[in-house]
C-alpha cells in the first residue's frame, strides 16, 4: 500500500537501482558524448524517489512497471533543459508518462466489471497522444519533417485550435488540470496540487477528462 511516511520507501528505491541504471544507459546511447551518464542516473533517481513516494500497491500495478515510466520521464525531463534535446524526444517521454497514468487510473478489476473498459481506455490513450503532440506551442509539438507542406501546417493549426476550443469548454477544474499537464508540461501531481486535489484524484480526473474530450472530438468530426 501507499506509504504514509513523508519520505519514500527505502526498500522500493533500493530494489530498482538496477532499473534506473539500465534506463539511463539506454538513453545515454542516443545522446551526445558530452552528456554524462551520472547526470542521467541522477535525473532517474529523482523519478524513482517520486515513484516510491506516490506508489499505491492496492491499484494492482507492479512497482517496477510504475517506476519505469516515472524514471524514464524524469530523465527525459532533465534532458529537456538542454538546447540540443529534440521536441520529439520530449513529447515521447511526456506521452509515456501520461499514458501510464491513464492505465493506472483504471481500477484493477475494471475489465471484469465494465465491458466498455477497453474502448474507454483506448480513447483516453489516443487523446493523450493527440494532446501531447498538438495541444501546446513549442515544446512537445511535432517537428516538421523535410516533406512537411503548407497544407500539413494548416491542418496542424486547425487541430490545435480545435483542441484548445474543446479544453476551454471544459468545467474550470478539468480545464485547469488539462492545461497544466499538456499546455505547461506539469506533472499530473503538480497540476492536481494547483487545483487542490491529490495525485490519485488528479489521475482519475485526468483519465475521465481525456475520455470526454475524445468523445467530443469525435462528435465534432461528424
Amino acid at each position: 500500500m501507499k506509504t504514509n511516511d513523508s519520505s519514500p520507501t527505502p526498500e522500493l528505491i533500493h530494489s530498482c537501482q538496477g532499473l534506473v541504471r539500465s534506463i539511463a544507459w539506454k538513453v545515454h546511447q542516443k545522446v551526445p558524448r558530452s552528456v554524462e551518464l551520472d547526470d542521467l542516473i541522477g535525473f532517474g533517481q529523482v523519478g524513482l524517489a517520486e515513484a516510491a513516494r506516490d506508489f499505491d500497491q492496492n491499484r494492482g500495478v507492479q512497482f517496477t512497471t510504475y517506476a519505469y515510466y516515472r524514471v524514464r520521464g524524469a530523465i527525459l525531463d532533465g534532458l529537456s533543459t538542454m538546447a540540443w534535446f529534440s521536441k520529439a524526444d520530449y513529447a515521447r517521454g511526456r506521452y509515456e508518462r501520461n499514458a501510464n497514468d491513464v492505465l493506472e487510473a483504471s481500477p484493477s478489476d475494471a475489465q471484469s466489471e465494465d465491458t466498455n473498459w477497453f474502448g474507454q481506455t483506448a480513447r483516453s490513450l489516443s487523446m493523450t497522444y493527440i494532446m501531447t503532440q498538438w495541444a501546446g506551442e513549442g515544446v512537445g509539438s511535432p517537428e516538421p519533417s523535410e516533406d512537411y507542406t503548407p497544407s500539413d501546417a494548416a491542418e496542424d493549426a486547425d487541430l490545435r485550435t480545435e483542441i484548445r476550443k474543446l479544453v476551454e469548454e471544459l468545467p474550470d477544474q478539468e480545464a485547469t488540470l488539462i492545461k497544466g499537464i499538456y499546455f505547461e508540461g506539469l506533472t499530473i501531481k503538480d497540476a492536481g496540487e494547483r487545483i487542490g486535489i491529490s495525485k490519485a484524484w488528479a489521475s482519475r480526473l485526468h483519465a475521465r477528462t481525456l475520455h470526454s474530450l475524445a468523445l467530443r472530438m469525435t462528435d465534432s468530426d461528424d
